[in-house]
């Protein structure tokens, strides 16, 4: 866990939206990097996805604090590359 210098708002950015189990696997990743990560929508979005997102996709979303940002986009996007690669 990195900490924030005092010039630096830790504000919360989106980084990943899916299915619970997808949040949850992307959580995991990043807290594994040292990177804090929180879910929200994470009951509403098992209940009744289509509540939280149209269509009920993406209805879990996960956060990380404004410093951990470029990182954490970096690690989501390998995450979603190898899922694209391992349809083909």
């Amino acid at each position: 866990m990195k900490t924030p210098s005092p010039s630096t708002d830790p504000t919360p950015v989106e980084v990943f939206c899916g299915t619970p189990w997808q949040a949850g696997m992307v959580k995991s990743m990043l807290e594994s990097a040292g990177i804090d990560a929180y879910l929200q929508d994470m009951i509403m979005g098992t209940m009744n996805p289509w509540w939280t997102a149209p269509g009920g996709a993406g209805a879990v979303r996960l956060f990380v604090a404004s410093t951990d940002a470029a990182e954490a986009k970096s690690i989501v996007e390998d995450y979603e590359n190898n899922l694209r690669d391992s349809e083909k």
